[in-house]
C-alpha cells in the first residue's frame, strides 16, 4: 500500500492520526497542512523521527481558501479535517471536487448535517465522506454501537467517558487536551437524547450523579452536548433510551455549573462600561491559562452500557476502555484515542471498504471492526456481562 494522505491542520489530534496512518494506514506520503507553515514542519518532523522515516512533509494551507486546498489535496487518497468545525462544509466541497475522501472530527451537528446534505455529490465522485470520527462523537458512539451489536436485542445504552489529568490539581482538577473553544461548546446548551423512544432535550449540567470507575475512584458524571451528534436519530425507532453523559473529578461540576449560570458560555457581546465584550472571549482568556499546558499527562476512560436481552434472557453487557498518555511518543491518551480513530475510519476508507458517498459515522462501518483495529494497536477494552438467573 501506497497511500497518500493529506492533515488539514497539524496540531496534536493531527499530528497524532498521521503517526497512526504511518504505522498501520499503509501510508507512503502525508502532507501535513497549517495555517502556520512552522507548525507544519513541526508535526513532520516529529512525525518522521517517530516511525524513523520520510514520510510526512509540512506545507502551509488557508483551510477557508478553496485554491490553497486544491492545491494540497491534489493526488490525494483520503484527507482529516482537524481544524475547527466551521472550515467543514467548504472543505468537504472541496475534497469532493478534488476526487478525494474525507474524514473530519465534526464539533457541530448541524454542519455535520450540511455534510451528509453533500452525499449524492460524494457518490458522483466516488469518495466517501465521514465526519464526527475521534474521541467523541467518534470512538464513544461506536462504542454503543458495539453493546448493541453485542446483544440479541438491544433497549437503553448509557455512554460516559471523559479526558482528565492523571495528577489532577486544585481548583480545577482538570486539564484542556483540545481547543478550548469545543470544552465550551459542550458545556453549553441541550444534548438530545432518546427517552421513552423520543427525541428530547435535556440541559447540560444536570442530572448529576457519582459513578465509582476502578483505579480513578469516585467520579461526577453529568450531561454535556455534542456527544451524541446524529446518532439520536440513527437510533430512533430502535431503542427505548440513548443517552450520554462526561465524567470529572469530583468538584468540578458545581464550579463550571456556576460559570453557565453566570452567562460567561455566551457568545453575544454585552456593554461593559461602553465596551462591547463577548464573555466567552473573556472567559476563554482567563481560564486558559490555568487548564491548559504544553504537555499533558491523562487518563482517558470510556464505558458503554447495553440493556436488552441475550439468548432469551435480559441482559446488561458493559464495555470499558481506558488510554493513558504515552511517554514514548509523548501522545496524550485523548490524542491516541482522537487521531487513531480518525486513522481507522481513514484506512477503511483508504481501501475503499467505506463506500462512495456521506455517511453517519455509525454506520460507516462496523462497530466491531473499529474495535478490533484499537486492540491492534494496544487500546483494548474489557466485556463484562450481567445476566438475570
Amino acid at each position: 500500500m501506497n497511500h497518500r494522505y493529506v492533515i488539514i491542520g497539524s496540531g496534536r489530534q493531527g499530528t497524532s492520526c498521521a503517526y497512526d496512518l504511518a504505522q498501520h494506514g499503509g501510508a507512503g506520503t502525508i502532507l501535513m497542512a497549517d495555517a502556520d507553515a512552522a507548525v507544519a514542519e513541526r508535526a513532520a518532523a516529529r512525525i518522521n523521527r517517530l516511525v524513523g522515516r520520510e514520510v510526512a512533509k509540512g506545507v502551509r494551507v488557508d483551510a477557508g481558501n478553496r485554491d490553497s486546498l486544491r492545491s494540497v489535496l491534489s493526488g490525494a487518497s483520503v484527507a482529516l479535517s482537524a481544524v475547527t468545525y466551521y472550515h467543514n462544509r467548504g472543505i468537504t466541497e472541496a475534497c469532493i471536487e478534488a476526487g478525494v475522501s474525507l474524514c473530519d472530527m465534526g464539533g457541530n451537528t448541524e454542519v455535520v448535517w450540511s455534510q451528509l446534505e453533500l452525499d449524492a455529490e460524494a457518490r458522483k465522485a466516488a469518495v466517501s465522506v465521514v465526519p464526527d470520527c475521534g474521541m467523541g462523537p467518534g470512538l464513544i458512539n461506536h462504542m454503543g454501537v458495539f453493546v448493541m451489536d453485542l446483544l440479541d436485542e438491544a433497549r437503553e445504552v448509557y455512554l460516559y467517558d471523559g479526558g482528565l489529568p492523571i495528577d489532577p490539581k486544585a481548583p480545577w482538577s482538570y486539564q484542556c487536551a483540545f481547543h478550548l473553544n469545543g470544552l465550551t461548546n459542550e458545556y453549553a446548551g441541550e444534548a438530545t437524547f432518546i427517552r421513552g423512544g423520543k427525541l428530547v432535550q435535556v440541559p447540560t449540567f444536570t442530572e448529576l450523579e457519582m459513578m465509582d470507575i476502578p483505579g480513578l475512584g469516585l467520579m461526577e458524571a453529568f450531561v454535556i452536548s455534542g456527544s451524541l451528534s446524529t446518532t439520536p436519530r440513527t437510533h430512533l425507532g430502535k431503542l427505548d433510551r440513548y443517552e450520554t453523559k462526561v465524567l470529572r473529578y469530583p468538584g468540578h461540576f458545581q464550579t463550571f455549573e456556576a460559570f453557565k449560570r453566570l452567562g460567561l458560555f455566551s457568545e453575544e457581546a454585552i456593554d461593559v462600561d461602553g465596551q462591547s465584550v463577548v464573555p466567552r472571549a473573556v472567559y476563554h482568556r482567563l481560564l486558559a491559562p490555568h487548564i491548559t499546558a504544553p504537555r499533558v499527562e491523562d487518563i482517558c476512560v470510556m464505558r458503554a452500557i447495553g440493556v436488552g436481552t441475550k439468548s432469551g434472557q435480559p441482559a446488561t453487557v458493559t464495555v470499558d476502555l481506558v488510554d493513558r498518555y504515552d511517554p514514548i511518543t509523548g501522545f496524550t491518551g485523548m490524542e491516541r484515542l482522537t487521531g487513531w480513530h480518525c486513522a481507522v475510519m481513514m484506512g477503511f476508507q483508504a481501501r475503499k471498504v467505506i463506500a462512495p458517498g456521506a455517511h453517519r459515522m455509525e454506520e460507516a462501518i462496523p462497530a466491531g471492526s473499529v474495535m478490533a483495529e484499537l486492540d491492534r494497536r494496544g487500546i483494548v477494552h474489557t466485556i463484562a456481562w450481567e445476566k438475570a438467573e
